[in-house]
């Protein structure tokens, strides 16, 4: 491999200076250009985007894949670009177990028969968990790791791009504040004897050659004394900064103050090329940085079909375990102990979406078979008076003949007969009449 050292001794040479100038600011020994405060508070949000999406996006892969190994194995084929293998969820593997006890106990027995009809309605939960995992996989964590692994990286690439334009640019002020300081000390200087810096040091020969006694008093006795090879042919002097050759500052010559006024000019231009390099790159940045509320509205869109996906599911579900109960020959809500109301379903949601928050039904203990309840309806009267108007809250679907099914905001008339459960009532809507829960109606004064 071509290795260009230069290049190479340049890049570390910049890179150890530009860590000396910012372990300088940190202890603050020297200055430093401030961004103004709307700059700051981008960057404060833009850091604060990432911390949260990244804390998002992986406590999802939690909720999603709960077993650690398998997100591992999820992550090393997405690092290799190769296609994830399908995997069977809990609930398919659970119906896969299900249906082969089911087959040596008995598929006759009641047991079997249970077992099965318990496998297959396990085995639609797994697709369905697989159809929701699959669907929130792209509608939601592809779009955040496509944010923190692309526009991410690119903003932090301007933002140290930015960082090293200030050092750049303090590093020129510095420079500058350096140059007019030794100019206007040159300026002021009168002679060799008065303006000898101490930080040069003469080498054997000079102090040999150059002492108290030999040293001119003014620069004509100099160039007299010394007419050929004015410029210290016979001693060296020895700077600190060894990019300096001859002893600049020593005498105030015109020369010497032409040569600081160009060291200023030069430092000055210097300094105009990084500020002009710092504020486009500046604004390059700020642009990047406002872009970060286009990918908020991005990210809102995202968990909206996140969360329209995940009702989606649970809507599945809830279907599926009705149904499952219904073969069973038992009423919804059986093995639950509260009547509470739930909570009402998002308004724009659909009627898909919708029943997924619908609440559990009234357990149907105490209640007479089907058949005879049926009978006692037709024969029953509505009451004189204990006649109310109520206001259906979600849909419901009748289970038997028994029971009137309801659609969510329509107004029916309810009453209670004597004996019986109190979690259900009789509603008429026209001339048809049933069993409705209560936990499905608003009752209106």
């Amino acid at each position: 491999m071509d290795f260009n050292m230069k290049k190479l001794a340049s890049d570390a040479g910049i890179f150890f200076t530009r860590a000396v100038q910012f372990t300088e600011e940190k202890f603050g020994q020297a200055e430093k250009t401030e961004l103004d405060a709307h700059f700051e508070n981008l960057l404060a949000r833009a850091d604060s985007t990432k911390n949260w999406t990244e804390k998002i996006l992986r406590q999802t892969e939690v909720l999603l894949q709960p077993n650690p190994s398998a997100r591992v194995e999820e992550f090393l084929y997405e690092k290799l670009d190769r296609k994830v293998p399908s995997r069977v969820t809990n609930g398919e593997l659970l119906a896969q177990y299900m249906a082969e006890a089911a087959s040596e106990l008995g598929p006759t027995t009641p047991y079997g028969k249970t077992l099965i009809k318990v496998a297959e309605a396990e085995k639609r939960l797994g697709a369905a968990e697989r159809d929701f995992i699959h669907t929130a996989s792209i509608n939601f964590l592809t779009p955040l790791r496509n944010f923190l692994e692309g526009d991410w990286k690119t903003i932090s690439k301007e933002r140290r791009l930015l960082q090293n334009r200030r050092l750049d640019l303090d590093a020129c002020k510095a420079r500058l504040k350096k140059a007019k300081a030794a100019e206007a000390k040159a300026t002021t200087v009168p002679d060799f004897q008065e303006t000898r810096p101490r930080n040069y040091i003469l080498s054997a020969s000079a102090s040999a050659t150059l002492d108290d006694t030999s040293c001119p008093p003014s620069w004509a006795e100099w160039k007299e004394k010394y007419p050929e090879g004015w410029r210290l042919p016979c001693f060296f002097l020895l700077p600190l900064n060894p990019s300096v050759t001859r002893a600049r500052g020593c005498l105030s010559l015109p020369e010497d103050r032409k040569l600081w006024n160009d060291e200023v000019d030069k430092a000055e231009q210097e300094l105009r090329v990084a500020q002009t390099e710092f504020d486009r790159q500046a604004e390059v940045t700020r642009l990047l940085l406002e872009g970060i509320s286009s990918t908020h509205v991005n990210h809102l869109r995202c968990l909206h079909e996140f969360v329209e996906s995940q009702t989606t599911y649970y809507a599945q579900c809830y279907r599926h375990m009705l149904d499952l109960q219904k073969q069973l020959g038992r009423f919804p809500g059986t093995f639950v102990g509260t009547t509470e109301p739930a909570s009402p379903p998002l308004s724009s949601t659909s009627p898909t979406t919708t029943a997924a928050t619908m609440p559990v039904g009234p357990s149907g203990a105490g209640l007479a078979p089907p058949g005879e309840a049926a009978l006692r309806l037709e024969e029953v009267a509505p009451p004189a008076s204990g006649t109310r108007k109520a206001r259906v809250l979600y849909d419901y679907e009748a289970a038997d003949s028994s029971e009137l099914a309801l659609l969510a905001d329509e107004l029916i008339t309810v009453y209670s007969l004597p004996g019986m459960d109190p979690d259900w009532l009789i509603g008429e809507r026209g001339n048809k009449k049933g069993k409705v829960p209560v936990t499905y109606l608003e009752l209106l004064s």
